[in-house]
């Protein structure tokens, strides 16, 4: 944590209080300059124009050079990094930090050069900071989720994550927030504190994963003939490795059918695609060679003697043969 040594409220009151005073003694000298002598005092305020439109000239020269010199500077930056071969992440990172550094140090630069009491701009930019950091401790808790981010590395530009109930491809890392873009080609922006703290499932992290698929068939069909077609099916695919091998096996026995489950591996990047196409081929196959797909059935058997019993049948009533 950054602890800013941040001026008293006296110190405050008083730096203010000294520039107002600087300001009305001014004002005051110049209104009797104007009731002694009109002429002087229109020429006084002639010169401290043009010293002002000076002042206001090199400033305004003074911001463009140097946000022209913190553009050459980013680039400088970038191709250095390019070079070295720094993770994307870091660089973006890195280069909005010194944008806004930089920026910051232009502003009271040119404050500086138009004259204003730098003393009582530093204390009012301290308390404001004070006051603002304080009202945005979630926005400085983001910060630093953001650099602990580059730090440990969960994931990198262009990784596919799962987080804060998101998922999509990260396409930036800022000082505050990640950007993702969801398979549907929504842009979803998530705190970086949150992510730094909480769990993070990076799909693109390792170079191999595991596709599974869950099939049924029905009860009397032959496991071994079904194993051996499925078995030819992931070997005819080129994207689907052989080591580790596949696996095929009866998972569960439920009412109405024989429930299979597969499982290969595949590069990450075939993943969807593996898994769509392997799909659409056990779909053809299986049933094209005598494997079929159980579907939830109820028979209902109806014998004549329950048809019998089915049928009303009337009943004397002893009580009433009596009468």
């Amino acid at each position: 944590m950054i602890f800013l040594q941040v001026p008293s409220t006296d110190e405050i009151a008083k730096d203010v209080s000294s520039a107002f005073d600087g300001l009305h003694s001014g004002w005051t000298q110049f209104w009797k300059l104007f009731l002694d002598s009109p002429f002087e005092a229109l020429k006084f305020l002639g010169h401290v124009a043009a010293a002002f439109a000076v002042k206001v000239l090199i400033a305004v020269i003074v911001f463009y050079v140097g946000r022209w010199l913190i553009r050459r500077l980013r680039r400088t930056f970038m191709r250095i990094a390019d070079k070295r071969h720094v993770d994307s992440s870091v660089q973006i990172f890195i280069d909005n930090l010194v944008a806004i550094t930089l920026s910051i140090a232009l502003l009271i630069l040119v404050i500086y050069i138009l004259g204003v009491s730098m003393t009582g701009l530093i204390a009012i930019f301290a308390a404001a900071a004070f006051a603002i950091g304080m009202a945005l401790s979630g926005t400085m808790s983001n910060f630093a989720g953001g650099v602990l981010i580059l730090l440990q590395k969960p994931y990198r530009i262009g990784d596919y994550i799962e987080a804060q109930g998101y998922g999509g491809t990260v396409k930036n890392i800022k000082l505050f927030s990640t950007v993702i873009t969801t398979p549907d080609n929504k842009t979803v922006i998530i705190p970086n504190g949150p992510l730094s703290t909480g769990s993070v499932n990076n799909f693109s992290r390792q170079n191999t994963r595991r596709v599974d698929w869950a099939v049924s068939i029905s009860y009397g069909d032959d496991f071994d003939k079904a194993r051996q077609l499925i078995r030819s099916i992931l070997a005819a695919d080129p994207r689907v490795m052989n080591k580790p091998d596949y696996t095929i096996a009866i998972s569960s026995l439920t009412l109405n059918s024989v429930d299979l489950t597969i499982r290969c591996w595949v590069r990450s990047t075939d993943f969807w695609s593996v898994y769509f196409d392997i799909n659409r081929e056990l779909y053809m196959q299986l049933p094209a060679n005598g494997i079929k797909f159980p579907s939830t059935q109820m028979e209902v058997r109806l014998t004549q003697a329950d048809a019998a019993s089915s049928t009303p049948t009337a009943k004397t009533d002893d009580a009433t043969k009596k009468k």
